[in-house]
């Protein structure tokens, strides 16, 4: 299934999206989608209620919110990618480097990024996030952890590279401007993506293709990394994974490395998960 919210900001009521695209809403059973709706069987409820005849939401120019109503957390891991430490010159990492992103950078897919102020170098990653449907904690094995996967959408990690590296600190003030995560289209669930480690993923900016990356060049895949994570903290319900970016950020370009500025226009995809597209404004 894929499940999205469609509504202004603040306003997105829950929707599932038929086999002939029409998006059907399930406001009349389903609160929202969040931590309690997948720790409470939702997923199932909502495969029951398409045997129910559901009204279509219509209208031009609905707008897609995040098909997750805020995370508790998002955790992130750096340098996934085989392709990516190369182009950045940094060695393979031995175990997941994972730092956290502010909850409240999750926007919809199609809404405006922010340039934050003072930003100089904000760059593009495009990311399979991981949604997390059952409590992880001491995970041990990989198969205990896809059992806590209640699905997939696609993740874009923009970074303030001068905030990320140049200002002291962690990695955190480069990933937690506001809008820095557009996530969705939709939440496809697991049952449509039997294999995560076979995705390809790309990524464009003003037309010209930047990314084109394909999961299996992950250096650890994702049960590796949630069975990894759940060993430092807990993921609950409603918790995001982003499971890091392959090669072709403009971090790893040539001088002068071509960082998004306001009126770039950047667009995503990974297999079986959508479409996203953005429009760089500038924060107020």
């Amino acid at each position: 299934m894929k499940l999205l919210r469609v509504g202004p900001p603040g306003g997105e009521r829950p929707a599932v999206l038929a086999e002939d695209g029409t998006i059907l809403d399930l406001s009349g059973s389903i609160t929202d989608f969040d931590g309690d709706f997948l720790a409470d069987g939702g997923i199932n409820r909502v495969r029951g209620l398409l045997e129910l005849r559901l009204p279509a939401l219509r209208g031009r120019g609905l707008r897609l919110g995040p098909p997750l109503r805020r995370p508790g957390k998002i955790v992130c891991v750096g340098l996934n990618y085989h392709d990516h430490a190369r182009e950045t010159g940094a060695a393979v990492p031995t175990e997941p480097i994972l730092f956290l992103k502010a909850p409240d950078t999750i926007v919809g897919a199609c809404d405006e990024v922010l340039v934050p102020h003072g930003g100089e170098k904000t760059d593009w990653e495009v990311e399979l996030a991981v949604v997390i449907g059952r409590t992880a904690r001491y995970l041990p094995s990989d198969e205990e952890a896809m059992e806590c996967v209640a699905g997939y959408a696609i993740s874009h990690d923009v970074s303030e590279r001068a905030f990320q590296l140049e200002r002291g600190g962690q990695w955190d003030k480069g990933k937690s401007c506001e809008t820095f995560n557009p996530f969705g289209p939709w939440l496809v669930t697991r049952d449509e993506i039997p294999d995560p480690g076979q995705l390809g993923l790309r990524l464009w900016v003003n037309g010209t293709l930047r990314q084109n990356g394909n999961t299996k060049d992950m250096i650890f895949n994702v049960p590796e990394i949630i069975r990894y994570v759940s060993q430092f903290m807990t993921l609950y319900p409603g918790d995001i994974v982003n499971t890091g970016t392959p090669a072709g950020v403009a971090l790893g370009m040539p001088d002068p490395k071509p960082y998004l500025r306001p009126g770039d226009v950047v667009e995503l995809e990974i297999d079986g998960l959508g479409r996203q597209r953005q429009r760089l404004g500038v924060a107020w």
